[in-house]
């Protein structure tokens, strides 16, 4: 399940749990009891019923008990929701949705939502679409393994874009988080994505968008076109993506708009290759990171060159002040090296046990490889600017007669 990064303190009184109790919640009367004691509540800051799952008379209930409890619809600041349709079909999650969505547009001081760990897919879109471009109160989305696929990515990339003007309008502030892994959004869903990224400018502060099979020119777009504008990032996580050297020298490229905002990177797992791995570690040792805590680059073909002449100089130079936590493990690394030895001196926690060869097999040409995946120019400023002439219902309207 997605990890939240930010501080969340209630006093107990304020929340109400039944999460991990694997409950089958299915009618309406199998819900009464627990909407019984969440009743008992006189303020509910928090409520989380992941872990269980839920029918369609169940979801309406729990929405007609939202919308008419102040308690409830009047406090609540954080909803999890997370893995709440085990073993249900898919006509079921809609029919859910369809009650829960939008009840929760009307708890006003909701901020953080989890449907993490739901199989959403397609079927669901259109209400999933419709909640965020108009949920404005929010800030923290958690939207991680749902089975979305590039389709349905590229209607969210939309959403948030039209979120991002709602929010304007209300004077809201933009999203903070964005979590949106192993949704297989692959290059397709990339473009929206990045301008949705982008629409909330310097309010945006964590990403993450890992195993989503995307490949470089994606990663590329999402940065180029998306995450470079969002000049406040402090966490970016796009492990089990595929860089390659184009997508990394973007990567590269950008890193320095975030010296002084950034916390943590995650690339493990990217294939960087030797070249768009020295590309990225040669940006740390150009450029102070101070507040950079977590630096994650296992797996990526990185080679001793770039420990040696990179890493451990920006390290000696101060550059990386904050680093604790260190991830190199399966690179093409020298387990006897001085280098390597120095690095286990600074971090306690440092996994060497998984290194390749040294004398592995060349790298294929990394231009050759690359020369399809490379970065597309592209006149966003005019998929901008369509997209700033639809008004919410009518790109849900435009959007729902669109079939793969």
């Amino acid at each position: 399940m997605a990890s939240l990064h930010y501080e969340t303190s209630y006093d107990e009184s304020e929340v109400f749990s039944i999460a991990g109790e694997a409950l089958k919640l299915s009618l309406a009367t199998d819900i009464e009891p627990y909407l019984e004691k969440l009743g008992k509540l006189t303020k509910c800051s928090k409520l989380d019923l992941s872990g269980n799952t839920i029918g369609v008379e169940a979801s309406k209930a729990l929405a007609e008990f939202i919308e008419t409890h102040d308690s409830v619809c009047k406090n609540v600041r954080e909803i999890n929701f997370a893995d709440l349709y085990t073993s249900r079909l898919v006509d079921e999650v809609v029919d859910s949705l369809g009650f829960l969505l939008p009840v929760l547009l009307k708890c006003e001081r909701l901020e953080i939502l989890n449907l993490s760990d739901n199989a959403f897919g397609l079927r669901t879109i259109d209400i999933l679409e419709n909640f965020i471009a108009n949920a404005t109160h929010l800030k923290h989305l958690l939207l991680s393994n749902n089975g979305m696929g590039p389709f349905a990515g590229e209607r969210i990339g939309k959403a948030l874009f039209q979120l991002a003007q709602n929010k304007k309008q209300k004077n809201e502030p933009f999203l903070e988080t964005f979590i949106c892994g192993r949704n297989r959004l692959e290059n397709g869903s990339a473009l929206y994505l990045a301008l949705g990224l982008k629409s909330h400018g310097d309010g945006l502060k964590s990403v993450k968008l890992y195993q989503n099979g995307i490949r470089p020119r994606g990663v590329a777009t999402l940065i180029h076109y998306g995450l470079k504008f969002n000049k406040n990032l402090q966490i970016l996580d796009m492990q089990d993506n595929t860089f390659t050297k184009s997508a990394s020298s973007i990567l590269a490229n950008n890193l320095p708009a975030w010296k002084d905002t950034l916390q943590e990177l995650n690339v493990n797992d990217c294939l960087l290759k030797g070249q768009g791995a020295s590309e990225i570690f040669k940006i740390f040792h150009d450029h102070k990171f101070e507040k950079l805590e977590s630096l994650r680059a296992n797996y990526n073909e990185m080679t001793q060159e770039t420990i040696e002449e990179l890493l451990v100089p920006a390290l000696q130079k101060g550059n990386l002040p904050k680093l604790k936590d260190l991830e190199i493990n399966g690179n093409r690394l020298d387990e006897e090296s001085e280098a390597l030895d120095t690095l286990q001196e600074l971090f306690e926690d440092l996994e060497l046990d998984d290194l390749e060869e040294l004398d592995s097999e060349e790298e294929e040409s990394e231009e050759e490889e690359d020369e399809d995946e490379k970065l597309q120019e592209i006149e966003t400023e005019i998929m901008e600017k369509q997209l700033l002439q639809l008004s919410v219902e009518d790109l849900a309207e435009d959007l729902s007669k669109t079939r793969i």
